[in-house]
C-alpha cells in the first residue's frame, strides 16, 4: 500500500466563487480557451454534460510536459459548488495509486483538494499540479472580470 496524502489549497476570487463553478461546471469546453497555457483540451467521453458519471479527459501542461487525466465525475453539490472529480486513466497513474480532484466554491474563495496514494514513498507531492489549479482558477478570474 502506498503513502496517502491529501493537499488543499483555496484562492480568493474576486468575481465570486459561484462564478468560478459555473465556468467549470456547466462551461468546461471554453476552459482550453480560458486557460490556453495551462490546458489544451477537453473532452467528454460519455455523459454529454458535466454530471454525476460523467467520463472526461483533460489535456494539460505540468511543469512543461504535456499530459492527459481521465476521470470520471463522481459528485457534484450544488448548494456547495464543489465537484469531485476521480481519475481512472492518463499520467497520473504512473505516480499515484488513487487521485481525486474535488473543486468547491464559496462566496469568494475557490478551494482546490487533492487526496491521493502514491505508488511509492519517492513519489513527490503533487505540488506543481496544484498550482495549476490555482492557476486555472486565476485565469478564469481574470476571463470573468473582463
Amino acid at each position: 500500500m502506498g503513502v496517502k496524502g491529501k493537499l488543499i489549497a483555496s484562492v480568493e476570487v474576486k468575481c465570486g466563487g459561484h462564478l468560478v463553478h459555473d465556468i467549470i461546471h456547466t462551461n468546461t469546453h471554453h476552459l482550453p480557451n480560458i486557460c490556453p497555457g495551462k490546458l489544451h483540451g477537453f473532452e467528454i467521453h460519455e455523459g454529454g454534460t458535466v454530471k454525476v458519471g460523467s467520463v472526461v479527459s483533460w489535456k494539460y501542461n505540468d511543469d512543461g510536459k504535456d499530459k492527459i487525466a481521465k476521470q470520471v465525475i463522481e459528485a457534484i453539490d450544488h448548494q456547495k459548488k464543489s465537484i469531485t472529480w476521480k481519475v481512472i486513466g492518463g499520467d497520473l497513474l504512473e505516480l499515484y495509486n488513487s487521485f481525486t480532484i474535488i473543486s468547491s466554491n464559496d462566496h469568494q474563495w475557490t478551494t482546490w483538494t487533492f487526496v491521493y496514494e502514491k505508488k511509492t514513498e519517492d513519489v513527490p507531492e503533487p505540488l506543481v499540479l496544484l498550482g495549476l489549479a490555482l492557476g486555472v482558477t486565476k485565469d478564469i478570474e481574470c476571463h470573468l472580470l473582463k
